[in-house]
């Protein structure tokens, strides 16, 4: 029996330009709004358009160079950047493989021939459901020096942080990282960062992904 062949959204919106961060964010919520196949989208999409909307406002604002406005602009990027991967990743599980379903959401699917070994995020090499629901499985990158990871989790409402994050102390990131107890159909957000010299990296990237 083969395998469903799973598509991923494209999700690379860091370096991307303002303007085709909103055109792609307004093409998904339009694209979703009333669509029978996502009935269940974790963002609402009133909201979503709500941080469209003032995303769109903020970018000819900025323009002028005011450092408080380019500031705010940008916080507004990384709060649409945010919710539009908690959608994704609801998109890419909904989707179940059905690349005429998905072509409905208003994403972009990955070019098959991507390296399957690309990074989520500087510090995140990987994310994948466990054997159990309520598990996933994170796989951290290796830094250079360090001599201890840490990896946080949280829930994602409504394409917000989490309110609370869950830290785990890791010794060695040689292999996954299994977190058990999660809701199954939730949406969680990763973030990792090492220990090195005796003092802590940023935090990555934050990741997401929905727990089978």
């Amino acid at each position: 029996m083969s395998k469903t062949k799973q598509i991923k959204a494209v999700t690379g919106f860091y370096g991307v330009k303002d303007a085709d961060i909103l055109n792609r964010g307004y093409q998904v919520e339009t694209s979703l709004t009333g669509n029978s196949h996502f009935p269940n989208p974790p963002v609402d999409l009133v909201t979503l358009k709500a941080a469209l909307d003032t995303f769109a406002g903020l970018i000819p604002q900025a323009l002028d160079g005011s450092k408080k406005v380019i500031a705010e602009k940008q916080k507004q990027r990384t709060t649409v950047i945010q919710m539009l991967k908690v959608v994704a990743s609801y998109v890419d599980m909904v989707s179940n493989g059905d690349m005429t379903v998905f072509q409905t959401s208003g994403f972009q699917a990955t070019s098959p021939t991507r390296a399957v070994n690309t990074p989520l995020s500087e510090k995140i090499r990987k994310l994948d459901r466990g054997d159990n629901s309520g598990e996933i499985l994170a796989w951290i990158q290796t830094v250079r020096g360090a001599s201890s990871y840490e990896l946080r989790y949280g829930a994602v409402v409504n394409g917000a942080a989490p309110a609370a994050w869950t830290s785990l102390p890791l010794s060695g990131v040689k292999q996954a990282v299994t977190i058990t107890g999660l809701a199954t159909g939730m949406t969680y957000m990763f973030q990792a960062r090492a220990l090195a010299r005796n003092k802590f990296t940023d935090w990555s990237d934050p990741v997401t992904f929905v727990c089978g």
